[in-house]
């Protein structure tokens, strides 16, 4: 049996966040291929719940729900911070961690807090890893699905005041900045600006292959 062929996206869509950080993220990655992005909070959109057991499941929902909503193809991003220490944790609930104030300082304090009553305080005891599952979903509820991860420690204090979310804490691996020092082209720009280091940019180049074309 064939394998699936890839559908090409082109002309509007819709990201299915509310996140600023995400959105503006999104927005870097998608411009160079002459997509116009808008989000769900700019349609008035509501936040599905997130029901899924997998990052990659509640992008599913986030993409099929704006899809649905609007007629248009809609992209979605879940992602979070895996802690090998904690289990996994936080995971699919890394945003749930910072409450429903968003106060992520908080979250990045917790996660230092339960590493040190862990007594992880040496850097091959602070492994983590960020994961980013993209899904983009056409109204007609054909998808494409893409996921990857990048690996690093967590260093506290937290550093820097670029990025959003668990920046700050997270070393990625072969590098001396954190995600919170890094510029957006350090961060996820990608080649040749910069080298698609994130977990979301190296979800990106696998979605950009198979559905994007540069005008």
């Amino acid at each position: 049996m064939s394998a699936r062929p890839h559908r090409l996206l082109t002309g509007r869509l819709v990201v299915a966040t509310h996140n600023a950080g995400k959105l503006r993220e999104m927005r870097e990655l998608v411009a160079p291929y002459g997509v116009e992005a808008v989000s769900a909070g700019e349609l008035g959109l509501g936040e599905p719940e997130e029901t899924g057991t997998t990052f990659r499941d509640n992008a599913h929902i986030k993409a099929a729900a704006a899809a649905a909503a609007t007629g248009l193809p809609a992209f979605a991003d879940d992602s979070g911070l895996a802690v090998e220490a904690l289990g996994g944790a936080p995971g699919i609930h890394s945003a749930r961690w910072a409450g429903p104030d968003k106060d992520f300082a908080r979250a990045m304090a917790d996660i230092h807090e339960k590493l040190v009553a862990l007594g992880a305080s040496a850097p091959a005891q602070r492994r983590a890893h960020f994961v980013s599952a993209l899904c983009v979903v056409w109204p007609d509820g054909h998808r494409e699905d893409f996921e990857a991860r990048v690996d690093g420690v967590l260093v506290w204090p937290p550093r820097g005041n670029l990025g959003f979310g668990y920046d700050p804490m997270f070393l990625p691996d072969g590098h001396a900045l954190t995600f919170g020092e890094m510029s957006s082209d350090e961060k996820h720009g990608l080649p040749p600006r910069g080298k698609g280091l994130s977990h979301r940019a190296r979800a990106f180049v696998k979605l950009a292959e198979a559905c994007l074309e540069r005008p």
